[in-house]
């Protein structure tokens, strides 16, 4: 009984020590996450193909567009329909849903502004410009830019907005001067968006107070789990997790094949980054059109093409706010973060290209603590909190804009 009693307190000493050697980082080991932490964050750069991104006026303007219901051709369609403040700005659904059905899953845009691409297959490169496409798509909005430019111009108060913005108003019946109010509502729209980033959240308070030599709050230490967890995600002969998703974001904002299913009738017509950079070639709305002013467009015309490692390749995601956003990946194919994990350990065979996956042989304890380190990136929207719930109309408006 002696033995016994002196062996379970070394077993209680040494569990008890475990929290603090998992603490010891390594040099390496505080590299990658200075690399995370949302201050190695860089300030947002201004879109040079956008001449109202930053203006405060044009995301007010943004914000009603965003918002408002009228601008599809049921009257019950939103951009912010697909796209919840109380969901991360994603929508809970498997399969985003318009006045029809798309087929892929609503992502995100907290923090979209600091991607090069735009939609899960890169096929627009502005965020003005991804903002027009759902607005004539027939499974989404469902307008024509003629009813959408006439619709915004009947309103008054955007009339005057629009005015103040851009100028003269579209002469009615006019093609070209309304596919030019068409791409200033976009550019709209994109300016509310960029004012949409993602704040700190557990993960960051602590990464912050280790690189600066403090202590920890008490609430903002790493359990075991999730330090383990750390440490399986960034460790190349675990979870090999850093390969794909680095920096604040946790992406690479590049485009990767993993062996997802795809429904039947989109094996032979769903090839992702392969068709998606032809699409943003061929876009007039893209940085080399008319309407993106003198830009430098060096992402789309370095962008790699016809790459047969491009079929089946989906731009990765972030994994800030995962725990907002489910189901994941661009098929909405899986509920859990568990079963996302599960699936880069089985490596399933691509039905599209080839799977850049390898064999990963990790337990399902350490899938635990992936996901617990992971559930420690969600953090608050970091943006104007009247930007988080749609906009007050009438009289007073104006004033609670300032």
């Amino acid at each position: 009984m002696k033995r016994l009693g002196a062996a379970l307190i070394l077993l209680t000493a040494a569990l008890a020590a475990v929290p603090a050697l998992a603490q010891e980082w390594t040099a390496e080991e505080l590299a990658v996450m200075r690399s995370f932490w949302i201050g190695s964050l860089p300030p947002l750069r201004p879109d040079p193909t956008n001449e109202v991104g930053d203006d405060p006026r044009a995301a007010e303007f943004g914000h009603r567009l965003f918002f408002d219901t009228r601008l599809s051709a049921n009257g019950a369609v939103a951009c912010a329909s697909c796209h919840k403040p109380e969901l991360a700005f994603a929508d809970g659904s498997p399969m985003s849903k318009g006045i029809g059905s798309t087929t892929r899953n609503a992502p995100t845009i907290v923090g979209a502004a600091y991607n090069d691409w735009f939609f899960w297959d890169g096929r627009k490169d502005s965020q003005w410009s991804q903002a027009l496409g759902p607005l004539e798509n027939p499974a989404e909005h469902g307008m024509t830019r003629d009813r959408l430019v006439e619709l915004v111009l009947r309103e008054p108060d955007y009339r005057d907005r629009y005015r103040d913005l851009f100028g003269a108003l579209p002469r009615p019946g006019e093609a070209a001067e309304t596919t030019r109010a068409f791409v200033n509502l976009g550019k709209a729209i994109a300016a509310y968006e960029r004012r949409l980033l993602p704040g700190p959240g557990k993960f960051d308070r602590y990464a912050e107070a280790v690189l600066n030599g403090r202590e920890p709050a008490e609430a903002d230490r790493l359990t075991l789990s999730e330090t383990l967890g750390f440490r399986i995600f960034t460790a190349d002969n675990l979870g090999k997790c850093t390969r794909c998703h680095s920096g604040p974001l946790l992406t690479d904002g590049e485009f990767h094949n993993i062996g997802l299913d795809l429904p039947p009738n989109e094996v032979e017509s769903d090839f992702g980054r392969l068709t998606g950079i032809k699409t943003a070639l061929a876009d007039p709305f893209n940085c080399l059109g008319p309407y993106a002013g003198a830009s430098y467009c060096a992402e789309l015309l370095f962008a790699r093409r016809g790459a047969e490692d491009l079929r089946g390749a989906f731009k990765t995601p972030t994994l800030r706010n995962l725990a907002h956003t489910a189901p994941y990946m661009h098929t909405g194919e899986f509920g859990t973060l568990e079963k996302v994990l599960w699936h880069y350990n089985q490596r399933p065979a691509a039905m599209v290209g080839r799977t850049e996956l390898e064999q990963l042989t990790l337990a399902g304890t350490q899938f635990e603590q992936i996901n617990a380190f992971l559930l420690t990136l969600d953090g608050p929207i970091n943006a104007p909190a009247r930007f988080l719930r749609p906009p007050e109309t009438g009289s007073g408006s104006r004033q609670a804009e300032r």
